[in-house]
């Protein structure tokens, strides 16, 4: 019969020894897990406050005063009650008329065409073709069609820019200035203050959003707006990948 594996018989002393250096080294390892469940604590916790402070500090939360804006064929041209706003470069006129309990004029739409400092060029063809040049044409055109027609521009640091928008505001008088600054990454808060400030200075059915860069058919669009509806809240676009909306809220 083979004969039965010897065993290794280990001395009581050298196997205090291993079982010591097994606790010293479970004991270092335990300490190094807590460690680096600690460091990545910490990190996660930087990683929070940092984002946490990106958003707060890199977008601030921007507040529409729908006081800072001004109509300029009203304040300009009708002589509407306006005063100094010297928050803004270049000084803008803050127009106080309709935005106070006053009396709002009613159309059937503000149309707010949306153009920039850099756009000269585009308002100019504008008033070359369907829109007209001078306040008076433009008040005519607003009470055969019921639409009221501006130019929405915000505002901007630079002296010179508000100085030349002011020579052409005072020649055309045909502007909606709001209070925000007019940067292409801020053009939602843009649109947004223009509604609520077209609402302030008008009360209009439809508030009408548009670009500098159309050709718009007055007439037409009078007559699509003045369609009965089954309904007083109607919205008329696009919407997201340009599926056509032609319905009720």
């Amino acid at each position: 019969m083979p004969s039965s594996p010897s065993r290794k018989v280990i001395p009581l002393w050298q196997n205090g020894r291993l079982e010591k250096a097994k606790s010293r080294q479970q004991q270092q390892q335990r300490r190094w897990g807590s460690f680096f469940n600690y460091a990545c604590f910490c990190v996660g916790t930087i990683g929070i406050l940092f984002s946490v402070f990106c958003l707060v500090k890199g977008k601030p939360i921007y507040t529409f005063r729908c006081g800072n804006v001004e109509d300029t064929l009203r304040s300009i041209h009708l002589g509407g009650g306006s005063d100094r706003y010297a928050g803004w470069a270049g000084g803008l006129n803050h127009q106080t008329a309709g935005l106070e309990g006053q009396d709002r004029p009613k159309v059937l739409g503000v149309v707010g065409i949306q153009t920039g400092f850099g756009s000269s060029q585009r308002r100019k063809a504008l008033r070359e073709t369907w829109l007209p040049s001078d306040p008076d044409s433009l008040l005519n055109l607003e009470q055969a069609t019921g639409l009221a027609f501006r130019f929405v521009i915000g505002r901007t640091k630079d002296a010179q820019k508000m100085a030349e928008l002011e020579k052409e505001m005072e020649k055309y008088t045909d502007f909606m200035l709001i209070d925000v600054e007019e940067e292409y990454h801020k053009l939602p808060y843009k649109t947004l203050s223009f509604f609520k400030a077209a609402y302030a200075l008008f009360d209009a059915d439809f508030y009408v959003k548009a670009d500098d860069d159309i050709y718009l058919r007055p007439d037409r669009l009078a007559t699509l707006l003045a369609k009965e509806r089954p309904s007083p809240r109607t919205y008329i676009g696009c919407m997201k990948k340009g599926m056509n909306l032609r319905g009720t809220c």
